[in-house]
């Protein structure tokens, strides 16, 4: 299916029946990486997974993609299909934008499901290397995208996966390089919305590899302290939905998705 919000195209899918269920991809990723867990997800739910600005079939939405302005994509999406509320899952960057939609629209969500991501802003290094990053994209893209989508992958797992870097790689090719640009800007300036997960009234949840080369582990457990969140820790690196599938479903079934 298609959106237009401001004039840019927003490619969205909505499958089965039930509660609503968002779910939001990470950076340099797109809808393909909920394949495993989708149809499984669908039979008790109204799937609604969006390829976000920039990502997927989706066009770029401005110079700087904030998690606020992607939220209220979001929730554009949401009301041209009349769901005044939802649950979330948000991985990575998807995970921020669920932060910055229950931040701004707190009434609209459910429950709230962090799957490798986290509460804090960057740090000024991370800051740092987001601009440097940018200025490899615009020297070559594609080993930048290369780098980037091996590097969600520990060191020890980049050969397991191998085939799972060189698909997501090959998608993430297609994207346009200043939609990758924007939602780097749009990281790199995020606020800490640590407070938003601690006040949000709903069910909420942290998922997190305990191998994640992005988010560390001990990050993931302070947050999850901090907010009185619970937290589930998996066998595997930032990519949990995809390098422990088996793990991601029993979690959603106690969550009760599934």
């Amino acid at each position: 299916m298609i959106s237009y919000f401001e004039n840019s195209k927003i490619h969205y899918t909505i499958s089965g029946k039930g509660p609503s269920l968002v779910l939001l991809h990470g950076f340099l990723l797109s809808p393909s990486i909920w394949t495993k867990i989708i149809s499984k997800l669908s039979k008790k739910n109204q799937v609604i997974i969006i390829d976000l600005p920039g990502h997927g079939k989706s066009e770029t939405i401005a110079n700087v993609q904030t998690m606020e302005l992607m939220a209220a994509v979001v929730n554009w999406v949401l009301e041209e299909n009349n769901i005044s509320k939802a649950s979330f899952i948000g991985h990575s960057m998807g995970g921020y934008i669920s932060l910055a939609f229950a931040e701004k629209y707190p009434d609209k969500i459910e429950t709230l499901v962090l799957l490798n991501s986290s509460t804090e802003a960057d740090s000024k290094e991370r800051q740092v290397n987001r601009d440097r990053a940018i200025k490899v994209i615009q020297n070559n893209s594609e080993i930048f995208i290369r780098m980037g989508i091996a590097n969600l992958f520990t060191e020890e797992r980049q050969e397991k996966f191998k085939h799972l870097i060189d698909k997501f790689s090959k998608e993430a090719f297609q994207f346009p390089v200043e939609g990758i640009i924007a939602s780097i800007k749009g990281m790199k300036i995020r606020k800490d919305r640590t407070s938003v997960l601690k006040n949000f009234k709903g069910k909420k949840y942290m998922i997190s590899g305990i191998e994640d080369p992005l988010i560390p582990i001990s990050n993931s457990i302070k947050i999850a302290s901090e907010t009185n969140t619970k937290l589930f820790k998996v066998n595997s690196g930032h990519m949990s939905i995809n390098e422990n599938s088996d793990e991601i479903v029993k979690i959603m079934h106690f969550i009760d998705f599934i």
